[in-house]
């Protein structure tokens, strides 16, 4: 286990999340998965209690620690792409996995994890300032999966 860790709180799907992460995005993978060693109040002995899993290269855990914590916004995985393709793709596969559209780049999965799915050309865009970054932000604000075309416009004026 790395020395940082995310953990990630699940109802009782970590090792699906997981599973589908690894599937979904490249440098990712499902390590261990450990089974509860005895009873306890979200499940009982023998159930999957943690998994360890690689998301994009960061070191995470999920914990199967039942309903009581809810997934909010205010932790998100942002995953940065290079062409518009790649964009659809993850988008595409969050959303049509189950998951909900959300604004400006914003999805969730179906465990009710947040998603950035952000274009590189939108990073670039907001990083330059002045007049193009305004023009981007403002086309931005009218997406919800971001169309690197129209922010490229934009930027451009």
């Amino acid at each position: 286990m790395a020395k940082n860790t995310i953990c990630v709180w699940y109802d009782k799907d970590a090792e699906a999340a997981a599973r589908f992460y690894s599937a979904t995005f490249p440098d990712s993978a499902v390590g261990a998965v450990i089974r509860a060693p005895g009873d306890y109040p979200e499940g009982k002995q023998g159930d999957v209690l943690v998994v360890e899993f690689t998301v994009a290269g960061i070191p995470c855990i999920g914990l199967n620690g039942g309903p009581a914590i809810k997934h909010n916004e205010a932790f998100s995985f942002q995953i940065a792409t290079d062409t518009q393709e790649e964009t659809d793709r993850y988008w595409n596969a969050i959303v049509g996995n189950g998951g909900q559209e959300s604004e400006c780049g914003w999805c969730k999965d179906k465990w009710g994890v947040s998603w950035q799915i952000t274009p590189r050309a939108l990073s670039e865009a907001l990083s330059a300032g002045g007049g193009q970054a305004k023009r981007a932000f403002d086309a931005m604000m009218t997406m919800r999966k971001i169309d690197i075309a129209a922010i490229e416009a934009a930027r451009r004026g």
